[in-house]
């Protein structure tokens, strides 16, 4: 299985397109908590790899990363992080 965020430079068929969503919430005792965003990162990347076998694909292509920080109005602050991409089949 393998994962990258531009093309791939030999045959295969495109399966699907998958996403995932990560989330965790800042602690009202701390700052600055944007190290939690390489966590999320990981998080989805594993969400993403687990999607693609699911879809019986040997890759994913065009992977993408959003991360945001979100504010409710009485509740505390998310970081949430998305990613997407492009589900394979290599050719034989």
């Amino acid at each position: 299985m393998f994962m990258t965020t531009g093309d791939l430079q030999r045959s295969h068929m495109i399966k699907t397109v998958v996403s995932a969503t990560e989330h965790t919430m800042f602690e009202s005792d701390a700052i600055d908590q944007f190290e939690g965003f390489d966590d999320l990162i990981e998080k989805v990347k594993a969400d993403l790899m687990q999607k693609a076998a699911d879809n019986d694909g040997d890759g994913l292509i065009y992977v993408n990363f959003n991360t945001q920080v979100v504010r409710m109005s009485v509740a505390p602050r998310f970081l949430v992080v998305t990613g997407y991409g492009t589900v394979v089949k290599l050719a034989k």
